[in-house]
C-alpha cells in the first residue's frame, strides 16, 4: 500500500498536523518539530503533544505514515567546529521532540562541505555526527536524504549515502529518504522506464532496499544532471508523467510515507488523488 501525503507545519500547533492532513485525503504527513529559522526553541505549548497523538489516532495515521523533516540550518559536515556542535545537538532536540510525539523517525539533509573539505572526510563526518546524536537518543531513527549535488551539497550519490551508513555504528537506527526531484538533478535519470529501472537497482546494489523509510514526491524543474534543486508540481516537469505512473505501480516503494514538497500548496489534494489514481 502506497502512504501518499504532502509536508505541513502548523507551528507551534503541531497538534493540527494530522486534520489538516486528513483534509487534503492524505495517508502520510511530514512537518518539521520546530521552527526551522531558530537553533534553540522553546517547548511545545501544553497540551499540543497530547492534541497531537489524539488527532493520529482519530484520523488513523501511525508512525510508519509520519516522516517529520528535520530543520535545515543544520549541517553535520560543517567544516565550522562551532556550527558542527550546534547542528549536532540541535538534531539530537529535535529527535527527542519526535520521540514525545510517539514518532520514529526524522529525515535530513547531510550537509554542505563548503568546500573546505574533501567529499572522503564529509561523509565520514555525517557519520560520526549521527554516531553522536544516536548516543543521546533513543527509538528514532535517523533517515538521510540524498541531495540534487548542488553547490557543495553531499549525498548527490547513492554512493554517497551508503558510505554514510557504512560509518554509523548503529545501522538499525539509520535509512534514507529519496528525494526524486534531487535523484534527477542529481543525474539518475528515472523519466523513461529503462532509467528508472537502472537507477533503482543501483540503490538496492549500493543502499538497499532495507534502508528506505521515506521518500519526497517531486517533480523537477531542471533536467537530469543538472544538479540544480527546483521542486515542480507533479506531472508538470522534467521527470513527467511516466516515472510517476511507474513508481506508483512499484510495490518495493509500499509501506513508507510519500511526502509532495511541489511548490503549490492548493495543488496537493488533486496532485494525491493524481497518483492514487495510478496504483
Amino acid at each position: 500500500m502506497k502512504y501518499l501525503g504532502a509536508h505541513i507545519d502548523s507551528l507551534p500547533e503541531v497538534g493540527r498536523i494530522p486534520l489538516m492532513a486528513k483534509a487534503i485525503g492524505a495517508t502520510a504527513f511530514a512537518f518539521c518539530p520546530v521552527d526551522p529559522k531558530l537553533w534553540r526553541y522553546p517547548p511545545y505549548p501544553d497540551g499540543e503533544v497530547v492534541r497531537f497523538k489524539e488527532a493520529c489516532c482519530a484520523t488513523g495515521f501511525s508512525a510508519s505514515q509520519i516522516l517529520p523533516h528535520a530543520s535545515l540550518l543544520l549541517n553535520l559536515c560543517s567544516p565550522d567546529p562551532r556550527k558542527l556542535k550546534l547542528s549536532r545537538d540541535s538534531l539530537a532536540d529535535q529527535m527527542r521532540r519526535v520521540a514525545s510525539l510517539g514518532l520514529d523517525r526524522i529525515n535530513f539533509h547531510p550537509g554542505s562541505h563548503m568546500r573546505e573539505l574533501d567529499e572522503d572526510t564529509a561523509i565520514a563526518m555525517v557519520a560520526e555526527s549521527i554516531n553522536y546524536v544516536l548516543e543521546r537518543t533513543e527509538g528514532v531513527t535517523a533517515v538521510v536524504e540524498n541531495m540534487a549535488g548542488q553547490g557543495s551539497n553531499l549525498g548527490y550519490t547513492f554512493a554517497q549515502l551508503a558510505g554514510i551508513i557504512d560509518g554509523v555504528d548503529d545501522k538499525s537506527r539509520v535509512g534514507v529518504c529519496v528525494d526524486t526531484c534531487h535523484a534527477f538533478a542529481a543525474g539518475y535519470d528515472m523519466s523513461t522506464a529503462d532509467g528508472y529501472a537502472s537507477a533503482w537497482d543501483e540503490f538496492g546494489r549500493t543502499v538497499g532496499f532495507g534502508y528506505l523509510r521515506g521518500m519526497h514526491v517531486n517533480d523537477s524543474l531542471k533536467g537530469a544532471g543538472s544538479r540544480v534543486d527546483r521542486h515542480a508540481s507533479i506531472s508538470k516537469g522534467m521527470l513527467g508523467s511516466d516515472f510517476f505512473a511507474l513508481m506508483m505501480a512499484d510495490p518495493r516503494l509500499d509501506g513508507i510515507p510519500l511526502i509532495l514538497e511541489t511548490p503549490d500548496p492548493s495543488l496537493w489534494q488533486m496532485e494525491i488523488d493524481w497518483l492514487r489514481a495510478r496504483q
